[in-house]
């Protein structure tokens, strides 16, 4: 499903999309907690941190615990202008071990990267949306740059999946929110993909998958062509937004359509 545009699309001089939910569609791998919850408890042991309160099922209740606690503060950072992105250590820190005994936190402290970094690849399966290899040829033969501007705790999985499948080459530009210290809706994510391109954010299309960090930035930035995408979550709101996208699109493939249409001038 493709929904007729609100307002005449620009020609996109680039396309910027989110990953999650538009590059690549995830589902949740069960008993991730337990796995990364044994490798902590390593982590302690190798450190010659006793901490026995912290036996493996404990450790795995608060890494579920951080998690819930990051996704509300996830939520309450949508309604801010421009707000930052969570430190790992912040995340390991505070949000998973801020009970636990000061040796037992600075060991996650000082691991902080790289446990987000398994976390991210150990939670979550990502399989390339349908379209999306066809979207990417679409725009290379149009000379339109493709980038990826996305919010995540640690940006470097979505590179290690990008690698692996040998798509690194195909986007023009990276931004990550961890990297850059800020995150959607903050405008700021946009705009320092469009500089890094060249190009005003008007003269782009963002697409991504929710209204409360996507559409809201894409507003905020002034992009070209502001897409919205769905996927599961996508009407899930965490609060009351009255702005809309400027076309909603159910998947890469009707995205392809847009741009197609675009391409030949005849966008409605």
């Amino acid at each position: 499903m493709t929904a007729t545009p609100a307002r005449k699309l620009a020609v996109p001089k680039a396309l910027l999309l989110d990953f999650g939910g538009v590059v690549v569609a995830t589902t949740p791998v069960p008993g991730w907690q337990a796995r990364l919850a044994a490798h902590v408890r390593a982590l302690l042991d190798q450190a010659g941190v006793a901490a026995p309160e912290l036996a493996v099922g404990q450790i795995a209740d608060d890494i579920k615990a951080g998690g819930i606690a990051d996704s509300h503060w996830k939520d309450a950072m949508s309604r801010p202008y421009s707000p930052r992105e969570l430190r790992h250590e912040e995340f390991w820190g505070d949000f998973v071990a801020g009970d636990w005994p000061k040796p037992a936190r600075d060991v996650v402290v000082a691991w902080a990267y790289d446990l987000c970094r398994k976390m991210g690849g150990w939670k979550s399966r990502r399989v390339l949306r349908n379209g999306m290899l066809e979207l990417l040829d679409a725009a290379d033969a149009a000379g339109v740059p493709v980038g990826i501007v996305s919010n995540a705790l640690c940006g470097q999985v979505h590179v290690d999946f990008l690698d692996a499948h040998g798509l690194a080459g195909r986007f023009a530009v990276v931004i990550h929110s961890d990297e850059v210290k800020v995150r959607k809706p903050n405008p700021e994510m946009i705009w320092l993909a469009t500089r890094a391109l060249g190009i005003e954010a008007s003269e782009a299309w963002y697409v991504g998958d929710n209204f409360d960090r996507d559409v809201l930035c894409g507003h905020r930035a002034g992009v070209g062509g502001n897409i919205l995408m769905e996927d599961k979550g996508t009407y899930d709101l965490p609060y009351e937004l009255q702005l809309e996208p400027d076309a909603v699109v159910a998947d890469p493939v009707g995205l392809l359509a847009l741009f197609a249409q675009a391409m030949r001038g005849i966008a409605a």
